[in-house]
């Protein structure tokens, strides 16, 4: 299941891009959950970029996972979550919900990583 995602460091941000057209296996998107709450809790990394440019597809589990993801990071001090590469489809599905209002969303992932270091 290594496959669906990577992190990479890029200066202070930690950027996890998601590798598939589609987020709605509950067994994969559990296991990620598990991995990003790691990232935060037990390696203390707080500024996490997720790149959605290559997804097209997202479940409500998924939805939720950013959403709780979005909770645990704003409640930390130093800590931010943005979204970068969010499509038309799945922008139209955070629009929907609102969470284009919530969360912060970058056209690109480079100016994901700008905003990290410029705020």
């Amino acid at each position: 299941m290594a496959g669906e995602y990577i992190v990479t460091r890029i200066d202070k941000a930690n950027v996890v891009e998601f590798r598939v057209a589609s987020l709605m296996d509950p067994p994969v998107l559990e296991e990620i959950g598990v991995n990003l709450n790691k990232l935060v809790d037990e390696e203390d990394r707080r500024i996490i970029i997720l790149d959605f440019s290559r997804v097209e597809y997202l479940s409500s589990q998924a939805i939720g996972i950013v959403i709780a993801l979005h909770r645990k990071l704003s409640a930390l001090p130093h800590s931010r979550l943005l979204l970068c590469g969010v499509m038309p489809r799945l922008m139209e599905l955070l629009k929907i919900t609102r969470l284009d209002k919530v969360l912060t969303i970058k056209p690109s992932q480079s100016e994901a990583v700008n905003a990290v270091n410029l705020g």
